[in-house]
């Protein structure tokens, strides 16, 4: 998906650094809908694209060490959060992509053989394997939360690697944990993230943070409970839909 291009001598292939969260993945947490999202962005650029972070932070009085998260939205901050959508938007570099599972309900894992662990999983397959190419070298943080374990990363980052033929790592060079409160970027997802799910979850209670799921309708030209063409390139959606298992 990425339109990073590769330069044509022989230098190597550069890095994008790829950050991912996500919002109401729990089976039993009374939430309709779950998100997967992740930012990405060149390698070269994640310090500046931090600094451009945390220079707004501090444009509009919020402390260096307050994080950004969609649950603080209020309408007292509303100017800077509309201020880092903008960003994420004005900003070239930055790129984002989401699957949204509308209905958690619906799910049949006993169908499939498989625990809601794994599913969320599977669910974090479908989103990276769009973003990965042979272009670049990609290294990917997932937000360190109760997402099942080491063992785990390893096992997706294994299926990552096989089905790119990438069998050394040279693509896929790293997925790994980390915690939101330590990286800007990270927390822009989060805020991305949770746009997207608002909306999907029917939420419509908090006029702040409407107006920032208006600002991202009107820069995307997306619903946000839809998906957006496969190779849209910026704003990247993809609702997910559950099939019948095999008889």
């Amino acid at each position: 998906m990425s339109n990073l291009l590769l330069k044509s001598d022989n230098t190597p292939p550069p890095q994008v650094f790829m950050y991912c969260d996500e919002s109401c993945h729990l089976p039993n947490d009374h939430q309709k809908s779950m998100v997967l999202g992740a930012i990405w962005c060149p390698g070269n650029q994640r310090q500046r694209l931090g600094r451009a972070v945390k220079a707004l932070k501090k444009k509009h009085c919020i402390g260096p060490g307050i994080e950004i998260k969609w649950t603080k939205v209020s309408p007292g901050q509303l100017d800077f959060y509309l201020a880092l959508i903008d960003l994420f938007f004005t900003e070239s570099d930055l790129r984002f992509r989401a699957v949204v599972i509308p209905d958690k309900d619906a799910l049949n894992h006993e169908a499939f053989n498989q625990s809601h662990d794994i599913f969320y999983y599977k669910m974090w397959y479908q989103l990276l394997i769009q973003v990965i190419d042979n272009q670049h070298r990609f290294r990917i943080y997932l937000d360190t939360k109760d997402t099942g374990g080491k063992h785990r990363i390893e096992k997706l980052h294994e299926v990552l690697c096989n089905s790119k033929l990438d069998f050394k790592k040279n693509v896929i060079q790293e997925i790994t944990l980390l915690h939101s409160h330590e990286v800007p970027l990270l927390q822009l997802a989060d805020m991305l993230i949770g746009a997207v799910s608002y909306v999907n979850r029917g939420m419509s209670s908090s006029p702040a943070k409407q107006a920032l799921v208006e600002s991202i309708r009107q820069k995307t030209g997306c619903s946000l409970n839809t998906s957006t063409l496969l190779h849209e390139d910026k704003f990247n959606l993809f609702v997910w839909r559950s099939r019948e298992p095999m008889p």
